[in-house]
């Protein structure tokens, strides 16, 4: 858990008053793993494929704070056989003050998840190791793109979503 106070100010919000965006508090949620056949999936050669998925959600707690979640899942599988399932949600209170719903509509998207991915990226890694398996380091993500190619989909109309990779 960590409390921090990285306010931030932009030049003006939607009323023509400086925006204000703050990151208050960083907390986990929740985080699970499953490791269904263990021990047996720790004999023989490890070469899993791995998938993750990323999402995230948002709420009005008052005050000009919103509680922003990042929930991240990485399954393992050595062929048809699950080795681990991780869960984690990392979660934040971010003030926000002063900003148009574009300007919010932006940050919950890239600012907000880019703040807590490097705290649900530890929290993976320290799982899977726990669980007897590699640690996993999943890659850095840019959420900015992740947004870019959402709305590309969008204005395409092809609302399907792709996985991205695992590292």
């Amino acid at each position: 858990m960590s409390d921090t106070d990285n306010s931030a100010s932009t030049n003006s919000g939607a009323n023509g008053t400086a925006a204000q965006l703050g990151l208050q508090k960083i907390f986990l949620k929740d985080s699970s793993f499953e490791a269904p056949n263990s021990p047996a999936i720790f004999s023989g050669e490890w070469a899993p494929v791995m998938t993750l998925n990323l999402a995230t959600r948002h709420r009005d707690v008052g005050n000009d704070l919103i509680e922003v979640v990042l929930e991240i899942t990485v399954e393992a599988k050595q062929g048809d056989t699950v080795a681990f399932l991780v869960e984690v949600q990392q979660a934040g209170l971010f003030l926000m003050r002063g900003m148009s719903d574009e300007q919010v509509a932006q940050v919950l998207g890239s600012y907000c998840p880019a703040q807590l991915y490097p705290y649900a990226r530890e929290v993976v890694a320290d799982l899977t190791g726990k669980g007897g398996f590699p640690q996993v380091h999943l890659k850095p993500v840019n959420f900015e793109a992740l947004i870019d190619e959402a709305r590309r989909r969008e204005a395409a109309g092809d609302g399907a979503q792709a996985d991205a990779p695992a590292g």
